[in-house]
């Protein structure tokens, strides 16, 4: 039996409800609200740059880097990317000499920043590091509450079973008390996409990189130490305090295969112009 007025309804419909379906799967497929706040957490000034490069090219020059922290603010939860220099080195105006030709500057403290979008140390949920130097990890004691989500291999080698050139978690007894969460290669930190760790090791054991999707932005690639300027990026240059070349060299070509096919912001936190490119603090991208 066939009910022609009803089919017509039923067709009447259709686009009603294609559309309803197109909004819903669109949805589905969209960005959460991710921000990234780009917080000051020091300055290195070099009197000779000739260890970011293995060739040569930089002996004898001076120069300044950046060193910044990340927020990822996550609808599930908070994510700390690096923890720059101490914060105590703020309480000497003129900086201290962290080794010979080499000066740190912290011009405000972490903890002040965070307190401008209302957070204390032990409301961040997730800490993870590029990798375990100190001009990434000087404030890695405040957030013993946090999950700290590290690679194995960079675990093993901070607490000595790798040889130096590399720096010890001894002084750091916060890894001890805090919830772990040990990765081997890539992780989704909230399981969605957004937020990815990305294996690339070579600078030290366990070097990573972040992998932002936002909404506005597109993605962005946090490429850690893997460069340390954009010049050593374009040039392909080795630092010499790197644990193996080779793998290094694999990371950048993996590294630049997926800015590639992701069309991403790279952003290289030791140069301070691909800082400066992103929105000052407190404002955010998305």
């Amino acid at each position: 039996m066939r009910f022609p007025s009803l089919s017509r309804a039923v067709r009447g419909l259709l686009p009603v409800l294609w559309l309803a379906f197109a909004t819903l799967a669109h949805g589905a497929g969209a960005s959460p609200d991710i921000r990234l706040y780009v917080l000051d957490c020091g300055r290195l000034d070099f009197q000779d740059l000739g260890m970011f490069d293995d060739s040569g090219a930089l002996d004898g020059k001076p120069g300044s880097m950046s060193a910044p922290c990340f927020l990822i603010r996550h609808p599930k939860g908070l994510l700390l990317w690096d923890t720059g220099l101490g914060d105590a080195i703020a309480d000497r105006p003129g900086g201290v000499a962290v080794a010979p030709g080499i000066r740190a500057t912290v011009p405000v403290r972490l903890v002040d920043q965070l307190r401008t979008l209302g957070l204390a140390p032990s409301d961040i949920d997730y800490l993870a590091f590029s990798h375990w130097h100190e001009d990434h990890t000087g404030n890695a004691n405040l957030f013993g509450k946090a999950t700290w989500i590290m690679q194995r291999k960079e675990l093993a080698a901070a607490t000595g079973h790798t040889p130096p050139p590399f720096e010890s978690l001894a002084p750091v007894s916060a890894w001890r008390v805090a919830p772990k969460r040990i990765i081997d290669g890539d992780t989704d930190v909230f399981g969605d996409g957004s937020v990815r760790i990305l294996s690339m090791p070579g600078h030290t054991p366990g070097h990573q990189v972040l992998e932002l999707r936002l909404s506005r932005a597109g993605v962005v690639l946090l490429a850690g130490d893997l460069y340390h300027s954009r010049e050593n990026r374009r040039f392909r240059r080795v630092p010499r305090v790197n644990t193996d070349r080779a793998q290094t060299l694999a990371s950048m070509d993996r590294f630049e295969a997926i800015a590639a096919r992701t069309h991403a912001w790279v952003v290289i936190p030791h140069d301070s112009r691909d800082i400066a490119a992103l929105p000052r603090f407190p404002s955010y991208l998305h």
